[in-house]
């Protein structure tokens, strides 16, 4: 006898987007500084893309976003989306993993963000990564290289 079942037209639900991972759930967030009206919350809050919500740091200068992870993660992909509609700069910003509870962290990339606002205002990045076992995730932004007070920005972060 033939085994059969009729399927639905979408038995699953719709397929996931990515496998993205949900921050929230996953680790505490650690930052150095945000602007009221700009929390760290807007990195992780979905809205990407020009236009969409951002954190913008609160003081000038360097700042430093840490996820403390519950328990180790492996990370394969990391999604940065950065928007600068304001002034022309360049922004560094550099991607460090610690796999000892935050003690030491070891560089993984390094990227430079030149705006030049109205033209040039809003960078995307996708990095295939290979990272187990990570217990912290650093990112260091220098907002501008050249040493001007500007404010660190940005629009979103994902990992995979």
């Amino acid at each position: 006898m033939l085994r059969k079942q009729i399927l639905s037209a979408h038995p699953m639900g719709p397929a996931p987007r990515t496998a993205e991972k949900d921050i929230a759930a996953l680790a505490t967030v650690l930052v150095t500084s945000e602007d009221p009206g700009h929390p760290i919350d807007h990195v992780f809050d979905g809205q990407r893309g020009p236009g969409g919500s951002r954190w913008i740091a609160e003081r000038s200068g360097e700042q430093v976003l840490i996820l403390a992870f519950d328990t180790p993660q492996t990370i394969r992909k990391i999604t940065v989306e950065v928007e600068e509609p304001d002034v022309s700069r360049t922004q560094e910003l550099q991607v460090s993993v610690s796999h000892d509870g935050g003690q030491t962290y070891q560089e993984l990339l390094r990227q430079e963000y030149n705006f030049s606002p109205p033209g040039t205002t809003f960078e995307r990045e996708e990095w295939p990564v290979r990272a187990e076992r990570v217990s912290h995730l650093r990112l260091t932004i220098k907002p501008e290289k050249g040493g001007k007070p500007y404010r660190a920005t940005l629009t979103s972060l994902a990992l995979e």
